[in-house]
């Protein structure tokens, strides 16, 4: 069963997995499941995705419960009205804060404007031996996205060196070979904790959050982060 973190008439968030797409993609590839299905079958209503997030992605996913609603929302996506933030456990230590302005490819080769705002929450450093350190150094972010390009976090953070943990195939390979061999890490250090927006029908501001997964909160235990405020 998803987790159901909101739902009136006219929306319905959900606290999607890690590892379930949101529906059918010809950049995703197939899947035995889907978001869309799931939560269809689960509610017994037809739903109508609001936004997107990554395969790998974890965190709150809205849907709309009409077509009415879906236009609204999706208006307020594309004139940048919804907020999005996100938590990231990234390799190495960030600067405190910063604004990363770096032009992406898309998928279909066009150059698009990217922009992303970020802050280190903690850091940590762990006896884990790695080239020629004998420790490692992770920190725990949140980033906000002000644009939504395609893999936009997971290609920033690779962009200013310090790739997102267990991100392929824009990570670090050999940094996610290690985990997978110290600590059998398979997903991805990323969340979308929270959404904000304005209710499609009422005007109300919505903020909607949702709790990090049991692998992200193993994975914060093992670099002593505090993750007690996101679980």
């Amino acid at each position: 069963m998803l987790e159901i973190l909101y739902r009136d008439e006219h929306l319905i968030a959900i606290n999607k997995p890690s590892g379930l797409l949101v529906h059918k993609s010809y950049y995703a590839g197939e899947a035995d499941t889907y978001a869309i299905q799931e939560l269809r079958d689960q509610i017994g209503q037809y739903v109508y995705p609001a936004h997107r997030l990554d395969r790998k992605t974890s965190g709150v996913l809205l849907f709309t419960l009409d077509k009415d609603s879906l236009r609204v929302m999706n208006d307020q996506f594309a004139t940048r009205k919804v907020e999005k933030k996100y938590l990231v456990i990234v390799r190495g230590w960030t600067k405190e804060e910063e604004t990363i302005d770096y032009d992406l490819i898309n998928e279909d080769e066009i150059q698009q404007n990217a922009i992303t705002y970020y802050h280190r929450l903690q850091t940590s450093e762990i006896d884990l031996a790695f080239g020629k350190h004998q420790t490692s150094r992770y920190c725990l972010v949140e980033a906000i996205p002000e644009t939504g390009r395609m893999h936009q976090l997971r290609k920033h953070f690779k962009h200013i060196l310090h790739p997102i943990l267990g991100c392929r195939p824009y990570g670090c390979n050999k940094q996610n070979k290690l985990w997978l061999e110290t600590f059998n890490m398979k997903k991805m250090m990323l969340h979308a904790h929270q959404l904000i927006f304005d209710h499609p029908v009422t005007n109300e501001r919505i903020t909607l959050n949702a709790k990090v997964n049991e692998e992200f909160k193993r994975v914060g235990d093992i670099l002593n982060l505090d993750l007690s405020s996101y679980s």
